[in-house]
């Protein structure tokens, strides 16, 4: 679990002593907001699909929400008066062999998940988004089959909401990144520990805007997103509102560690990626919730924590 939280007090305040279900604990955003959810004194239920070794505050769950009837089982036993759902397969890949997996794992359980909570009325449920899946106005159509889970599953909590007054909110997530990401494909974690290895990371051509936005301020907003008052139905952006192409930010990073300049244009490009900023005036019209963190403070905390986890991460 992640050492520090930066915490918004004052959010988590509304949380202390109640029943919080959290699943995909075990991933990034998930270690992030159990550490966050304890620190506020909440009582975590944490969901994996592995086993966990036990950590003080959390009562672990191992399921895989894919399965018939494991949504219901684990609702029953947590009786949760927040579910934050954040599992998924999170792949930006574009192939073929990847359709079943992530309509599994991030539509089929995600919709057990919403029926489940919904028969057995919990009060609150905030379903993690993605920048990925494109709105419905715009007529652009999903790009990978993450994206099209994606997109299904926002679907599917808006039908939730308009037919059975479901009380979920959609957290619309952007690029989220941060100390102790460990999928060390993720650009950040790749980029730094390349150059702290002395090697060239090599990269795409870099030129894609995106909306970086730093795990800590991602986590607050969960936290806003389960306790405002008038959220059901809404899908709520968090991210910083600002697009800066990964090349920048992979110079910035070279910038903080030094070592040999990055291989830009040595793989190819991925198509259809998505670029768009997030509606942060929006947001913070309807929730007060606006990130704290610049990317620069941001990255610069986050390569501090990979310099000093190097060697545990590397072994």
């Amino acid at each position: 679990m992640p050492e520090t939280v930066a915490l918004d007090r004052e959010v988590a305040a509304p949380l202390q002593g109640a029943r919080v279900l959290v699943t995909g604990a075990s991933g990034f955003i998930g270690s992030h907001l159990v550490a966050a959810l304890t620190g506020a004194g909440a009582e975590v239920h944490a969901v994996s699909r592995r086993e966990q070794v036990a950590s003080p505050g959390v009562a672990w769950h191992r399921t895989d929400l894919a399965e018939r009837g494991a949504a219901a089982q684990l609702l029953a036993a947590a009786s949760p008066q927040v579910v934050f759902h954040l599992a998924s397969a999170v792949t930006g890949g574009r192939e073929l062999s990847l359709v079943l997996p992530t309509f599994e794992a991030n539509l089929a359980a995600t919709v057990r998940l919403l029926a489940a909570a919904s028969e057995q009325a919990v009060p609150r449920v905030v379903l993690a988004g993605s920048l990925e899946e494109p709105d419905a106005a715009s007529g652009n159509l999903p790009g990978s089959p993450y994206a099209a889970a994606k997109w299904a599953a926002s679907g599917y909590a808006r039908m939730f909401h308009a037919l059975y007054a479901a009380p979920l909110v959609t957290a619309r997530l952007y690029m989220v990144y941060g100390p102790a990401q460990r999928d060390l494909r993720k650009l950040v974690p790749y980029v730094s520990l390349a150059l702290l290895r002395g090697e060239p990371p090599a990269l795409s051509s870099g030129i894609r805007p995106v909306d970086w936005i730093a795990v800590d301020d991602v986590v607050d907003g969960l936290l806003v997103c389960a306790t405002r008052a008038g959220l059901e139905g809404a899908t709520v952006e968090l991210g910083s509102g600002r697009l800066v192409t990964v090349r920048e930010v992979v110079e910035r990073l070279h910038s903080l560690i030094g070592g040999p300049p990055p291989r830009f244009g040595a793989i190819a490009d991925r198509p259809f990626e998505r670029v768009r900023a997030a509606n942060l005036a929006a947001t913070e019209a309807t929730t007060g919730w606006r990130p704290r963190l610049s990317l620069d403070d941001g990255l610069a905390r986050t390569v501090d924590w990979y310099r000093t986890h190097r060697g545990e991460l590397e072994r």
